[in-house]
């Protein structure tokens, strides 16, 4: 794929699509800008916090936790699509998420590592940067922590696969896990594309059109 720029319709040129070198990198470009995934297609208006990178758990560490205003808790896995393990990338969230939840019956140590990281990061603890990053006072915090809780608590978590290009298997594995179970798996593609000091990011979403079938009946 290539997109064309052009100023003032002259001077067009052609851009090939880019990759990533490292995995890390595309870590690193969520964690610092959360607003590149289009989850906006799932809920109107939604900003989504990155609260931890290689988040702890019995399975090995989690890329990235992240929390939206209503405290829904996103668990996202970050691959490269040369990766040869791209193909169980699915099992792995879920892996994850399995572990998180097994792993913090005790709330208050799921906190410790997150205020920790926040804090590392942000020289601030975790209430006062969610209330600057959803610009809410403290009762609103209080809320988002305790459906955080209830979420950890219930496992119910977003699982998102984040990738610089989806392989048409996972985008037909996510469909049917999202139809067919109670999980909710994402699919997020961030195609590259650099120009001179610029870098080009285009985000697809896949698994947010499904509509569940009953698990009671159809």
């Amino acid at each position: 794929m290539a997109i064309i720029i052009s100023k003032n319709g002259k001077n067009v040129q052609k851009i090939e699509q880019s990759s990533f070198v490292e995995e890390d990198y595309l870590r690193k470009y969520v964690h610092r800008n959360p607003d590149s995934l289009p989850f906006y297609e799932i809920k109107e208006d939604i900003r989504l916090f990155i609260m931890a990178r290689e988040f702890p758990t019995n399975s090995g560490p989690i890329d990235a936790l992240g929390v939206d205003s209503d405290g829904e808790l996103y668990v996202i896995e970050t691959k490269l699509h040369k990766d040869p393990d791209k193909r169980i990338v699915v099992a792995q969230v879920l892996d994850y998420g399995a572990a998180l939840w097994r792993s913090y019956n005790d709330f208050n140590d799921f906190l410790k590592i997150i205020d920790k990281q926040v804090n590392d990061k942000f020289f601030i603890n975790l209430n006062q940067k969610l209330c600057e990053f959803f610009e809410i006072e403290e009762e609103g915090v209080i809320a988002i922590l305790e459906n955080l809780k209830k979420n950890l608590n219930d496992g119910n978590f977003k699982f998102v696969v984040l990738m610089d290009k989806l392989p048409n298997q996972l985008k037909d594995l996510i469909l049917f896990i999202n139809q067919n179970s109670r999980f909710d798996i994402f699919g997020v593609e961030l195609e590259y594309f650099k120009y001179q000091d610029l870098e080009i990011m285009i985000p697809k979403l896949y698994g947010s059109e499904v509509k569940k079938k009953s698990l009671t009946g159809r």
